[in-house]
């Protein structure tokens, strides 16, 4: 009998218990509500771990190995944790880590000097991980009252959506960034020939665009100097990217804060290289995710945030595991299904919405849920909705209840409590939320860091607009 066989026999005999694993750490615990996993399917998943070697893919990783192997290069986003790491790992040159340490630094001067302009506006042009990564980071940790600047994001592909936000702004009062890995995203090439032409009706372009990218020529060719242009390496995936400079409109507001959450990631690296508690909770998402899709067809995982503030980490989560999972299958691996589909929102407002679906509907998923443990005494309400619809989703009512009143207590649930809302906590989770990526793509044998299907809409519209005069 092979693997998939013995896991497959054990899937077939599971209970209805929920299979109990905790994980505590300074930033995080974790409580899990896994209906029908149980700790026979763990092993029988940590057995393939081992197989496949995975613990020797993770130092590949950190070692800067060349594990993006369509792309033939090492997936490099973690150096800028290690940089300003307290307990550094060592597995990068000293002279990558001094350079990645000064792009960030200058990042967080840039502040005093846009002030010094007179700047109160930043429009930040970007798309994918340009856009989604520093826009959790200034939702999430900083309040709208007590920014520095007023921050626009503007993505580019609508032309209304330029003249509704950047056109009302002054000229003088409004600094571009330009965060684009490549500088040649169609969206990001349209935005910046529209700000630039709008910008030079009282400004001069030098003083007013930034560029931030892993391709400085392609910026100088449209009019970018070595002044206005902060690198990254190219082997920083755009999705990974929140950590390197392309968090410039974040750093502009967090300063040295910045550095704490880029410490908090860190934190979660040395956990999964060197902490057993730690990879074990990250195996328990993987196999767990894995199984239930495989074997459950639970194709569909929904993330509700019980935190007001913490509401778009659901986009950034949902472009991570499916840019880098929602992968065609692997003809050598015995799975057949990949990522799953992931999607969420605001707890309280989803409880008004498709929680009627996931409580009686006959649809099949699982769920994350966050919370916030400060929230016991200052948002009580919201944290007891954490505790008590986790607890209902994995196990049901248990109440005599007429059957239009009962609850499926179908959908298998990972409670995530951060101790409270920081930067060193949300650098921890948002790594770990990376790491689970990460092995999940090892055990299903895909690469994470590539997107051919992204590649593919891109070039099919050029090819439209070229077929059809545009």
């Amino acid at each position: 009998m092979n693997l998939f066989e013995k896991i497959q026999k054990e899937s077939i005999d599971i209970k209805k218990d929920s299979f109990e694993f905790s994980f505590k750490s300074d930033a995080m615990n974790y409580k899990s509500l896994l209906t029908g996993f149980n700790k026979s399917i763990f092993n029988l998943f940590n057995s393939h771990y081992e197989y496949l070697n995975i613990s020797k893919s993770v130092l590949n990783l950190f070692n800067g190995k060349k594990i993006n192997l369509t792309e033939d290069q090492s997936a490099l986003h973690h150096i800028y944790r290690d940089a300003f790491s307290n307990n550094p790992n060592n597995l990068i040159s000293k002279d990558l880590l001094s350079d990645c340490k000064k792009s960030i630094n200058d990042c967080i001067s840039l502040k005093s000097s846009l002030k010094k302009k007179g700047i109160k506006n930043i429009v930040t042009i970007g798309i994918g991980g340009s856009f989604e990564g520093p826009k959790l980071l200034i939702e999430t940790l900083t309040s709208s009252d007590k920014r520095t600047f007023n921050h626009i994001f503007l993505t580019g592909p609508d032309l209304i959506e330029f003249s509704e936000i950047v056109k009302p702004l002054k000229q003088e009062e409004t600094f571009f960034i330009v965060s684009s890995k490549s500088f040649g995203t169609d969206e990001t090439l349209q935005s910046i020939a529209l700000s630039k032409e709008w910008s030079a009706l009282s400004c001069n372009f030098n003083d007013h665009f930034v560029a931030v990218t892993a391709h400085p020529q392609k910026a100088k060719n449209i009019g970018f100097n070595n002044h206005n242009i902060i690198n990254f390496p190219k082997e920083v995936g755009g999705r990974y990217s929140m950590w390197s400079p392309i968090s410039l409109p974040a750093i502009l507001e967090l300063g040295d804060k910045f550095i704490d959450f880029l410490q908090g990631g860190s934190e979660a690296d040395n956990q999964l290289l060197l902490d057993t508690n730690y990879q074990d909770f990250i195996k328990t998402l993987s196999f767990s995710d894995i199984w239930y899709n495989n074997f459950l067809n639970k194709e569909t995982r929904v993330l509700l945030m019980y935190s007001w503030k913490m509401r778009f980490f659901k986009d950034y989560a949902q472009q991570l595991e499916m840019e880098s999972i929602g992968k065609q299958p692997n003809i050598k691996s015995i799975f057949k299904k990949t990522g799953q589909i992931v999607f969420g929102g605001f707890g309280s407002t989803a409880q008004h919405s498709y929680f009627q679906m996931l409580h009686q509907g006959t649809a099949s998923a699982c769920a994350d849920i966050f919370t916030i443990d400060d929230y016991q005494e200052s948002n009580r309400l919201l944290f007891a909705q954490s505790q008590a619809q986790s607890n209902l989703l994995a196990n049901g009512a248990q109440a005599n209840l007429q059957d239009f009143e009962k609850v499926n207590g179908n959908i298998p649930t990972n409670l995530f409590s951060l101790k409270s809302l920081n930067p060193y906590n949300l650098g921890y989770l948002i790594a770990t939320w990376e790491h689970r990526t990460f092995i999940t793509s090892q055990m299903l044998e895909i690469n994470p860091f590539d997107q051919y299907g992204v590649s593919a809409g891109k070039i099919f519209t050029k090819k439209y607009l070229e077929e059809n005069g545009g």
